[in-house]
């Protein structure tokens, strides 16, 4: 029985493969699959395919609330989903035995905006000229200029740069490109970096725009991590754990305040749902609000 869930699953990556699904998202989709069909062997119940029902599922996903947060708990059944609607494609059931359930709700969480002071206090740490201080001023300023994703601002290449026109091409979910305008100091930030990229031994064996120090060659997503992570530690009031996607929120946040058009901001973030604007834009919500009412000062009108 397991020998048949086995080579669906393989026939589901392969569908993926076909449909030009990103990596990350066909490895989330098997992953869920995986998952469900090692919970249900491990307590012996592993039906046929067509004969899983919506009661083996939540005991899956009761087990992932558990065990593992509710955000990837609501990830797995979303994932789960697309299976099951690939075995309906492939006539392997007769029903979705999904249909009806509902995901796991997830408390919402809110991720602490960065002061803009901070952001100029990690840039004032990268006042260097060489090769990784000018990096790192580069990353910064991209980060807190565009709310790119970590994986859209690490994985650039040389081509992707237009620093005539101030602009950056990245690839972003769903394999989507999308043109991010940038300031004059974050285009400055880049060709300053590029000009001492240059000298890099492996400057001319690789078109990734950032380098790992001492010639270790291209720097990876978690050597950007580490980077933001050491350079929080090291602010006068440490940030224990720096990650990119503070600076995404603070963009959408200061992007906001600034009375930024909500449609012109999904366009850069690269949303598609108003879901996404609604939960970027809630970190300083209130204060956002606080301070539109003082604007109006309708009680002092009157």
């Amino acid at each position: 029985m397991r020998e048949h869930w086995d080579d669906l699953i393989r026939d589901f990556g392969k569908t993926l493969r076909r449909e030009n699904k990103a990596a990350k998202t066909s490895e989330t989709y098997l992953a869920a699959v995986r998952s469900l069909v090692d919970y249900l062997e491990e307590q012996h119940q592993l039906p046929a395919v067509d004969a899983i029902t919506r009661r083996e599922i939540g005991d899956w996903i009761t087990h992932l609330l558990e065990t593992r947060s509710a955000a990837t708990a609501n990830v797995r059944y979303r994932s789960l989903q697309q299976f099951f609607n690939f075995l309906l494609d492939e006539e392997e059931i007769g029903s979705h035995p999904m249909a009806r359930m509902k995901p796991p709700h997830v408390p919402e969480t809110t991720v602490p905006v960065l002061p803009l002071e901070t952001v100029k206090a990690l840039l004032k740490q990268c006042d260097g000229k060489d090769m990784i201080n000018r990096r790192d001023a580069a990353i910064i300023r991209l980060l807190i200029d565009t709310g790119g994703r970590l994986s859209e601002v690490s994985r650039i290449t040389l081509d992707d740069l237009d620093l005539d026109q101030d602009q950056v091409m990245v690839l972003g979910k769903g394999r989507r490109p999308r043109m991010l305008p940038i300031g004059s100091n974050t285009s400055l930030a880049l060709s300053r970096y590029i000009r001492v990229r240059a000298k890099d031994r492996f400057a001319s064996r690789t078109s990734a725009v950032w380098l790992a120090e001492k010639n270790k060659g291209p720097l990876t997503d978690n050597g950007i991590k580490l980077m933001l992570r050491r350079r929080g530690r090291a602010l006068d009031s440490p940030i224990q754990n720096l990650h990119a996607h503070q600076f995404r929120h603070t963009a959408a946040h200061e992007w906001l305040a600034a009375g930024g058009n909500e449609s012109d901001l999904m366009r850069l973030m690269g949303w598609r749902s108003p879901q996404m604007l609604r939960r970027y834009g809630a970190s300083l919500a209130d204060e956002r609000a606080r301070e539109a009412h003082r604007t109006m000062a309708l009680g002092d009108r009157i």
